[in-house]
């Protein structure tokens, strides 16, 4: 027989360990008492599916869309393949659920379901980079012992279908039309701000990837390629949340405070949008942080190589590197 806990006593420990997660929360807007405490609607989308776990004495399950592969701007990062700010975010990650399991036993799992596969041809990335990224992901996460953290694919859903016909199944399966999307987008400030977010990220790629062409045709093909990179994310959402009905939401976005997903830093940036795929890592000394590659090169930082790759940087007066 399961033994179970107490609706009181798993709401307790519920918002305890919601709190504590929420330290890390990547909010759309830091104004507000929301963003210094969190409040009862803050707190209500997520407590009833961490209830439900706590009840069962169940480890809680996340999951991440998130790590889906290296920016093709070299302006932005060091080449294809995971470095130091994936490290370091994954490191974090697994931290994240020792932490929850110092509160409560039964611990946490997080499953990063990858959506480099679902819109890497309208980020200018190969499949063969996502397929080499995603597999040293992994080799990451076995290097650390990350034992809280497994990975879920485009790949683990449809089989062996081709690509392409995977990012078609999953249109037709799970999207919104693209005039949805951008009635959306221009009706609800949130879905604005997200539009806004990945519209940038497109724009500054398309600009160094696609030099012959003008600024204001890379303006409009890089808008149209934002509708369709939230068309399929949602997908993607939808999809994932029909495999994992009881799990709780992580975002790498910034969200809204009583948003049903909770944006996560993983690791310091001073850019409520950065993240390891369109950044580098630097050391300053203390801490690592992320910023655009070229960013980094004009402070004159110093680059450090590992297993005979670029890793991350290093602020030119710090002494040591660390390794992690």
């Amino acid at each position: 027989m399961t033994l179970t806990i107490d609706s009181a006593k798993s709401k307790v420990i519920g918002e305890q360990l919601l709190k504590h997660i929420f330290c890390y929360r990547r909010l759309s807007s830091n104004r507000g008492c929301c963003a210094q405490e969190p409040c009862r609607m803050c707190l209500a989308p997520h407590l009833p599916k961490i209830e439900f776990f706590i009840k069962q004495k169940k480890p809680i399950h996340f999951i991440l869309p998130a790590f889906p592969a290296k920016s093709s701007n070299k302006q932005k990062v060091l080449g294809p393949l995971p470095d130091m700010g994936e490290r370091i975010s994954l490191q974090f990650l697994q931290s994240l659920c020792d932490r929850i399991r110092d509160i409560y036993a039964p611990g946490a799992q997080i499953t990063i379901c990858s959506d480099g596969r679902v819109f890497s041809d309208l980020v200018c990335v190969k499949d063969e980079d996502v397929t080499a990224y995603g597999r040293e992901i992994k080799n990451i996460l076995d290097d650390i012992n990350a034992d809280a953290i497994d990975v879920f694919n485009l790949e683990d859903l449809f089989g062996e279908l081709s690509f392409d016909e995977m990012r078609q199944k999953l249109i037709l399966n799970y999207a919104e039309s693209i005039e949805t999307i951008r009635f959306q987008v221009k009706n609800d400030p949130d879905k604005r701000n997200l539009f806004n977010g990945i519209h940038r990220f497109l724009f500054e790629d398309y600009l160094v990837l696609q030099p012959f062409k003008s600024r204001n045709k890379i303006q409009t093909e890089s808008k149209k390629s934002a509708y369709g990179v939230i068309q399929r994310s949602n997908a993607w959402s939808v999809a994932i949340a029909e495999k994992f009905p009881q799990a709780l939401r992580f975002s790498i976005h910034p969200q809204p405070y009583h948003s049903e997903k909770i944006g996560i830093y993983t690791i310091e940036t001073k850019d409520a949008w950065g993240t390891p795929w369109h950044n580098v890592a630097v050391y300053d000394g203390k801490k690592f942080l992320l910023m655009k590659r070229s960013q980094a090169e004009s402070m004159r930082a110093s680059l450090v190589w590992h297993n005979d790759r670029p890793s991350h940087f290093v602020l030119s007066n710090t002494l040591i590197s660390p390794l992690n």
